[in-house]
């Protein structure tokens, strides 16, 4: 096969890539197009850009992503209620089919004929970028640099970067003590010290929260505003959908809330063991469930929540660009047409708590549930209904009874 004579790498200016970065240009004798997506990692991006510069590359695209990382990849997620294995809210992948989704789109701008990351052969990452590669440009050649190369340890990786002048952050000389990705929905923590499951992880492993036992005694109370299943305020202030979790990232943080330690069964068929904190997300996860109870017909929600792992499953696989998400899709947001209104939450100590929920669409009707006497529910009606629903029973016992 030819050299690709011009290569889309998404680049972090991090170690990795950056060895990545230099190996492509020996390897391949091509060009190299660093982009780096802005979602929301919380660093100082700038460092990329001149670390790019300095190994000879010209083109270093870094782009703001961030509303419409939120606006069109999590928001439509939350609408579904995702949670992978009921626990993990899909913070890394739902950051690589907008990350993939833009590769191309610059691939095709500058008329590049491959694009390449940074994904090790172990994980889920490289199946979900090369998924979404595949599924936008069938034809495009991708560079997996892991799967390839002969740098199969740190210390080689280390010791190619310091030959070839690339900065090397003090961290990573030695052991470094586990591995990280960040962006605005979450921050995971993977590797090293963390690869023992009985190991308790160290309060210095945490960047976005204060441990629940250090959280103000006091609770925060706020109020979140929906509309169309979307979160849209925060006590009554409209919010973009980038400033909106942001700032629920700050209030859940600071209440220590949104953190979790799991392991996990990663698409590759190995089990995994990750530290996540998603302080904005768990409290957009409960109130979105909250204003949901008051304004869905039971029968709809109970068939989304049916629906919900086969959906949460397909984007931790790497499928947001396959037909049966987009299918899911369209009847997740057919539900939420009605999905508008506000919901009280206290925030404490690493607690999630709904003290209040109403809508103008609310199906709650107070007449028909209240306990005190009523004039339009006959409660003699529920004597034929459970007959007939326990007719079934009664016959299957006086069978088995013979």
């Amino acid at each position: 096969m030819e050299n690709p004579k011009k290569v889309v790498l998404a680049y972090s200016g991090g170690l990795d890539t950056s060895v990545i970065l230099k190996w492509l240009q020996q390897t391949y004798d091509c060009e190299v197009v660093a982009f780096t997506a802005d979602l929301g990692q919380g660093e100082e991006l700038e460092p990329a850009r001149q670390t790019a510069k300095m190994l000879g590359v010209t083109d270093i695209r870094i782009e703001d992503l961030r509303e419409e990382f939120v606006r069109d990849y999590v928001f439509p997620m939350f609408r579904a209620n995702a949670l992978y294995e009921g626990t993990y809210l899909l913070g890394t992948a739902i950051a690589r089919p907008l990350i993939a989704k833009r590769q191309i789109e610059i691939a095709h701008e500058v008329g590049a004929d491959a694009v390449c990351h940074g994904a090790t052969g172990k994980g889920n990452d490289q199946v979900r970028f090369e998924l979404g590669y595949y599924a936008l440009d069938p034809d495009i050649r991708v560079i997996a640099p892991w799967r390839e190369w002969e740098l199969g340890s740190r210390e080689a990786l280390i010791a190619f970067a310091e030959e070839h002048q690339i900065p090397v952050p003090r961290d990573k000389r030695g052991e470094a003590p586990f591995s990280c990705d960040a962006n605005l929905l979450h921050t995971s923590s993977e590797g090293k010290i963390l690869e023992d499951p009985w190991q308790a992880p160290e309060e210095f492993i945490y960047s976005r929260s204060v441990s629940p036992e250090a959280a103000p005694d006091e609770a925060s109370e706020i109020v979140i505003g929906f509309e169309a299943g979307d979160a849209v305020s925060i006590d009554g202030k409209a919010l973009s959908p980038a400033t909106l979790l942001g700032r629920l990232n700050e209030l859940g943080g600071a209440n220590g809330i949104g953190r979790i330690d799991i392991v996990e069964n990663r698409y590759l068929g190995m089990k995994s063991r990750g530290v996540y904190e998603t302080p904005g997300g768990t409290i957009l996860h409960h109130a979105h469930r909250a204003i949901e109870s008051i304004t869905l017909d039971g029968g709809a929600q109970h068939q989304k929540d049916e629906l919900m792992p086969r959906y949460a499953e397909l984007l931790y696989n790497g499928y947001w660009f396959s037909p049966e998400r987009e299918m899911l899709q369209v009847m997740i947001d057919k539900s939420q047409e009605r999905v508008s209104g506000d919901v009280r939450l206290k925030l404490y100590k690493g607690n999630v708590m709904v003290t209040g929920r109403r809508s103008p669409g609310s199906l709650y009707s107070l007449e028909h549930v209240t306990f005190e006497e009523d004039s339009i529910y006959d409660q003699r009606d529920a004597e034929g209904f459970i007959k007939l629903n326990a007719l079934r029973l009664k016959l299957l016992r006086r069978r088995d009874q013979g």
